[in-house]
């Protein structure tokens, strides 16, 4: 019996996808340059409104890599997990989780610290890779709730949370994000991690 001949295009018929793997995974020492980069570069971008531009040039890579090179040397970790999301081997977000700090919260309650995309490779997944693995490390570590404070002014933020299953709870704080005590409005996400 004759098999139907299909002949073999070795052009691409439909346009071609990603160039690089994404990923996410855990953060390593190697990492804190990357991360501070994209730290500073998000940080810069989300307080442009809300602070002078003397205090929004303190926001720099070198200061933020420092800080998460402790960090993850165990110097500061605490309970906290830093994650990374990579395009290809190149680190593109972070995010990282740990027990919440907040009066009202107990020890089943895991916070969102902080998840930052870099500007050039939104819409490409990685913030929602980077929430899943949050939710998966907390549920890990015996959390049942999760929360996450977010400037009040930065409305695609919130937009983003809140399609991922957080609410606004009513909760709000005064944030000093400056030297000279500068401050910025956020408010307070939360969800359930218990399973439906």
């Amino acid at each position: 019996m004759n098999q139907p001949h299909h002949p073999v295009h070795h052009e691409h018929d439909h346009p071609p996808g990603p160039l690089a793997d994404a990923s996410v995974r855990l953060a390593r020492v190697s990492d804190a340059p990357a991360v501070g980069f994209v730290q500073a570069v998000v940080f810069r971008e989300a307080y442009a409104a809300e602070l002078a531009p003397e205090v929004i040039a303190e926001f720099q890579p070198q200061a933020f890599a420092s800080a998460w090179r402790a960090t993850l040397e165990g110097a500061a970790a605490g309970d906290g997990v830093l994650l990374v999301a990579c395009a290809g081997e190149q680190v593109v977000g972070l995010a990282a989780v740990g027990a919440s700090s907040d009066p009202d919260a107990d020890d089943s309650t895991a916070e969102l610290l902080v998840l930052a995309v870099h500007p050039d490779a939104r819409r490409q997944g990685h913030g929602s890779r980077l929430l899943h693995a949050v939710v998966d490390t907390a549920r890990a570590r015996g959390r049942d709730r999760l929360t996450a404070w977010a400037l009040a002014s930065a409305e695609e933020v919130r937009a983003f949370l809140v399609a991922a299953g957080l609410d606004s709870d009513g909760a709000h704080r005064q944030r000093v994000v400056g030297p000279d005590g500068e401050t910025a409005e956020e408010v307070r996400l939360s969800a359930s991690l218990e399973a439906a």
